[in-house]
């Protein structure tokens, strides 16, 4: 059975100004969610299941899944504020979305077979797709054994300005034991550096740590697990229109528990995302770059 590709596009609505204006980087206007899907594909990804929100279903399905239609099967997920587990309510004043994990928790009907989860507007780069996929393949009949792609910290970095990276910390066997958020992180001259909490002071950083990305891979038993955690978290915060259900929230919880292992693969691939309005220069000419170097063919679909 292929793996599926899970897309969290719920808030791609809102933080684009509506889909009309989705970003085309590539040379006949693809979007860096294009060079995902067409990664995926060709990787051996059966399906791609896409998290949206009802408020642009319509707009979604014209512009973006009729692009993808001849390339891989498409299905449509919803992530809503109401979409609580029984006996919960909404809180009236809650605007803020419930978070990432809870976005994953949508695919659940969807997704009977390992899958990865991916961001909607991050390029991930060919072999990053490649490496999930073998990986996803072995996991097949399996349960808590899941894995994530690990970037190298200096292949992550704005050229316009600092970012927060998630680093992660692994044992001798590359499972990972932790992830810790990093603020400030940029390159100055020769080294990375970052800014430490404690002491307020800029440190150096080893560019070669592994950091997340958001691309995951798991199987379906994931879907209990977030399940029953949920409960436990919106009964501690569902007062709170802040809190947020994410990924490392559910993930972290199954080390610390040692319910699950999560593998984190090595991937030479060069992260870009546009962080900065001032990044999306150097993303058309990176892809740009790809093209031409015959990595992607200059029209995707």
């Amino acid at each position: 059975m292929k793996p599926t590709l899970l897309v969290l596009a719920a808030g791609m609505g809102s933080r684009y100004g509506g889909l009309k204006q989705l970003d085309g980087l590539g040379p006949n206007g693809e979007t860096i969610m294009d060079y995902s899907i067409y990664d995926a594909a060709r990787a051996g990804f059966g399906k791609v299941v896409f998290v949206i929100r009802h408020a642009f279903e319509n707009d979604f399905r014209e512009k973006i899944i009729t692009k993808y239609n001849k390339a891989i099967e498409v299905e449509l997920v919803f992530q809503e504020l109401d979409a609580l587990p029984e006996g919960f309510t909404l809180p009236s004043e809650r605007v803020k979305p419930w978070g990432t994990n809870h976005a994953i928790m949508m695919g659940e009907k969807a997704i009977h077979e390992p899958f990865a989860v991916i961001n909607a507007d991050d390029f991930y780069g060919k072999e990053s797709f490649q490496i999930l996929a073998d990986a996803l393949k072995t996991m097949e009949g399996g349960r808590d054994k899941y894995c994530m792609v690990g970037y190298r910290l200096g292949n992550t970095l704005s050229e316009s300005g600092h970012v927060s990276r998630g680093v992660c910390q692994t044992d001798q066997q590359q499972f990972l034991t932790t992830v810790v958020e990093h603020y400030e992180v940029q390159r100055k001259g020769n080294v990375v550096i970052f800014k430490d909490q404690e002491s307020n002071e800029y440190k150096e950083i080893d560019e070669n740590l592994p950091v997340s990305m958001n691309m995951w891979g798991f199987t379906p038993d994931y879907f209990e697990h977030s399940n029953k955690d949920f409960k436990e978290f919106l009964t501690a915060n569902v007062s709170n229109i802040k809190a947020e259900y994410g990924i490392p929230t559910m993930v972290n919880k199954l080390i610390q528990t040692k319910t699950a292992t999560i593998k984190v693969l090595d991937t030479p691939c060069k992260w870009f995302g546009v962080t900065y309005k001032e990044d999306r220069p150097s993303v058309v000419s990176k892809i740009n770059q790809l093209i031409q170097s015959g990595v992607y063919p200059s029209k995707l679909f």
